[in-house]
């Protein structure tokens, strides 16, 4: 106190930490929809009946074991998916490209301090040839694949694995995907759920499951700036 009045010190309270961004990977970051419908279409020539694009795409965000055994036998499965992973492994660096922006995108949030983590169906070699291939790679933390945990998306576990390998809690995260099944999985662990129209599901489709809507990769920043 100084002749009377009291001098205050403002000590500025310490800004919030960057949050934790979550990305699904096919249709999302890269733009593989259509090579994957030409895997499926490869994997299932001569072998009954193929799932049209519509049946697969319902599914996209889950594991590939998972999606062939809803279209085809038990003891099948296994052939299938190996006659998929071998069409896969030969034209993914031809078929596979980042989507317009994302690379700058991804790049621009980790260097502003975000986290940034792959949650996605893919195995997680698979993820990481992808990653690579597109350039994404070196601005990726954690990466979590349909082989990193006991359950698959949507069930929380895979969004909580990514989460608990960045440090933050899913009330400091949002994950962006373009299927149902991601962004029940981020709902599902408590972290904001971001639909990306520009992938294998449209805006109706995600509406009734996202807590925001994008319809380009571009305006993610600004979302993330203003939550």
């Amino acid at each position: 106190m100084r002749g009377g009045f009291w001098t205050i010190i403002r000590i500025p309270l310490p800004r919030a930490r960057p949050i934790a961004i979550l990305f699904d990977l096919d249709g999302t970051l890269v733009d593989t929809v259509p090579f994957i419908l030409e895997a499926v279409r490869h994997a299932f020539e001569g072998h009954g009946r193929c799932p049209t694009d519509a049946e697969w795409i319902a599914g996209i965000g889950t594991p590939l074991r998972a999606q062939l055994a809803a279209f085809a036998r038990p003891e099948d499965v296994e052939g299938l998916f190996a006659r998929y992973r071998a069409f896969w492994l030969a034209n993914h660096d031809d078929r596979t490209r980042a989507f317009p922006g994302a690379v700058e995108v991804v790049r621009a949030l980790a260097g502003a301090g975000h986290p940034v983590g792959i949650v996605t169906a893919k195995i997680e070699q698979g993820a990481l040839r992808t990653l690579a291939h597109t350039g994404f790679l070196p601005w990726v933390t954690a990466i979590v694949g349909a082989d990193s945990c006991a359950n698959a998306k949507p069930h929380p576990e895979p969004v909580l694995l990514a989460l608990s390998r960045l440090g933050r809690p899913p009330g400091e995260a949002l994950l962006l995907g373009d299927s149902p099944h991601d962004l029940a999985a981020a709902r599902a662990a408590g972290a904001l759920a971001v639909g990306a129209t520009w992938g294998a599901c449209g805006r109706d489709v995600l509406l009734a499951h996202a807590d925001h809507l994008l319809d380009d990769v571009s305006a993610l920043p600004a979302l993330v700036r203003a939550i």
